[in-house]
């Protein structure tokens, strides 16, 4: 290969590391956590709701909008992937909901728990402003992202 096409081939090359991002699915995307379970009674809970059109759409307009006193997407980012412009600096970062590993991992009830009572040691600060059907609905909403 002349010097030439080594340089077409590296430049290519460059070009396609730079902006191919892989899928949650393709990448390490669990993030290690001291999260602490939510009770028994909480942590085995499904979500006790249905994903229907109009609980997803509530649990959109919370988490992009109207959840108080912060609207989530600000640290978890619009797609979910924990990239929110509120991330930036956070140590740790916040959950990328759209890892299908550590989505699939993550119980319906834990996800609750979290959303009320926030997370010790993270930016996850509790959502009390809300009640039990529009977390649930969040968490539908929320769990729309690994798919």
């Amino acid at each position: 290969m002349n010097l030439f096409n080594k340089f077409i081939y590296l430049s290519a090359l460059a070009l396609i590391c730079t902006f191919f991002t892989p899928p949650a699915w393709a990448k390490d995307c669990i993030q290690k956590r001291n999260t602490p379970q939510a009770p028994d009674n909480i942590y085995k809970q499904s979500n006790p709701l249905e994903a229907t059109v109009e609980n997803i759409s509530i649990g959109k307009k919370l988490y992009q909008k109207e959840a108080k006193p912060l609207a989530c997407y600000q640290c978890h980012g619009t797609t979910g992937n924990g990239e929110g412009m509120m991330a930036r600096g956070m140590t740790p970062r916040p959950r990328d909901f759209s890892c299908q590993t550590m989505m699939k991992a993550l119980p319906d009830g834990q996800l609750f728990w979290v959303i009320k009572n926030g997370s010790a040691g993270t930016g996850m600060m509790g959502f009390k402003t809300l009640n039990d059907k529009q977390i649930w609905q969040m968490v539908s909403y929320i769990r729309q992202f690994a798919k």
